[in-house]
């Protein structure tokens, strides 16, 4: 039996990839959790063997939550579980130590054989990612500008494009305004825009946020 840990803050979400796992007789969702220091506290105390974990959270970023996870239990295995296509997050989500990325939109068709891929040891790739991958490797990607950002710039750069309030950003990444300005710097700097209407055109162009954002 494989334990489960699923994390969302949208509770009809949770619920949703319930009933989906629990038609496999080989899975159990053991636990659930709205929040990622909730998902922290709950790897902390109770033993899963994976954890579904969705980027977007109210209180600390997927990719931080992530991290840490990883950090305090380095086996466990974690898929990332998010509505941000795979060519925004996917890469970085595997770079950060995940063991799958899946799209909400295609979770039904392709959630139980990703789970059961990385139980048996290896990574969960889409065709998407595996392009992306591929361009990284033999250098296609290098002239995005946004590959060069951290992570906290790229989450800098992402949530000022989908309309995010300098406050609205530092609640989000749990920092303070004087450190996000300071990452937005970085972001500007390193990407050569002027100012941050250039940054939110390039996110547009380049697919990084929602154009109706």
């Amino acid at each position: 039996m494989i334990d489960i840990l699923v994390v969302d803050d949208h509770a009809l979400i949770r619920k949703g990839l319930k009933m989906l796992l629990d038609e496999s007789p080989d899975f159990r969702v053991k636990g659930e959790a709205e929040s990622g220091m909730q998902a922290v506290k709950m790897v902390r105390d109770q033993h899963f063997d994976l954890v579904l974990l969705d980027i977007s959270l109210p209180d600390k970023h997927g990719m931080d939550v992530l991290k840490q996870l990883k950090a305090e239990q380095p086996d466990i295995k974690v898929i990332v579980l998010s509505m941000y296509p795979e060519d925004q997050y996917g890469v970085r989500a595997l770079k950060a130590g995940a063991a799958g990325y899946i799209n909400k939109q295609s979770a039904t068709e392709k959630l139980v054989g990703a789970i059961q891929q990385v139980i048996s040891g290896k990574k969960y790739i889409s065709e998407t990612m595996a392009e992306q991958l591929l361009s990284n490797l033999i250098g296609e990607s290098q002239d995005l500008l946004h590959q060069s950002l951290s992570n906290r710039e790229y989450q800098t750069l992402c949530l000022m494009s989908s309309g995010k309030s300098l406050t609205e950003i530092s609640e989000i990444m749990m920092l303070s305004p004087k450190t996000v300005s300071v990452y937005r710097a970085r972001m500007l700097e390193k990407m050569n825009f002027k100012n941050n209407a250039e940054a939110v055109h390039y996110a547009i162009a380049h697919r990084l946020v929602d154009s109706k954002s």
